[in-house]
């Protein structure tokens, strides 16, 4: 009777776990920006550059681990927040918009997802989709002013725009998951990625 929540509990695993896998096989290519500037490069370049950096990770995995608790208007929006943030960001780098102190609002972002996530709030829906959006475009912004010379910026944002939202949705079911089990574990990652993002913004 027990080998059905074994299955259940191991395919969640088996998505967390997801991004992780994509992480270290990028490790074979080394940095996105090595790949070679064709049409393929570019894509897959995009589609690695969100897990070759430890803030993306962060920042994604805990917006959707903190998305499982929010309404269901602000949990639907969730993935077309995160492509149109990410889009927008990079649109303005690559038409020379610069934003200030990216880096560290990326850093700050890892921080304050976190702190969401570790105190289980419940926004507002348009609270919680415009702090998001900030969030992402601040994100998206930095991918796009790592686009390599020569690489195509239309599949170079499709790639980057699949793995954050796939990030994100990993996030969120493997939250609901464990917020039927116990919001502890919820609220524990929530302090280690706050921790992280702290980490980032002091160094």
């Amino acid at each position: 009777m027990q080998a059905q929540p074994s299955r259940r509990a191991a395919r969640y695993l088996a998505w967390l776990g997801a991004p992780l896998a994509l992480l270290l096989a990028s490790v074979a290519y080394a940095h996105p920006g090595h790949l070679p500037h064709t049409h393929g490069g570019s894509f897959l370049a995009g589609l690695m550059h969100p897990l070759t950096g430890l803030d993306h990770l962060l920042a994604m995995l805990a917006i959707g681990l903190w998305s499982c608790r929010q309404a269901p208007t602000l949990r639907r929006a969730m993935p077309a927040l995160i492509a149109l943030g990410m889009v927008c960001g990079a649109g303005l780098a690559w038409a020379g918009v610069p934003l200030l102190g990216v880096e560290f609002g990326i850093a700050s972002s890892v921080l304050l997802a976190g702190v969401l996530l570790a105190t289980l709030v419940k926004l507002p829906s348009a609270v919680g989709g415009t702090l998001v959006f900030a969030f992402i475009l601040l994100h998206g912004h930095a991918h796009g002013s790592e686009l390599a010379p020569g690489a195509s910026a239309l599949l170079y944002a499709l790639g980057f725009v699949v793995t954050s939202v796939a990030i994100t949705l990993v996030g969120r079911h493997a939250g609901a998951w464990l917020a039927q089990r116990d919001s502890r574990w919820l609220r524990g990652i929530g302090a280690a990625i706050a921790a992280a993002g702290g980490a980032l913004m002091l160094s």
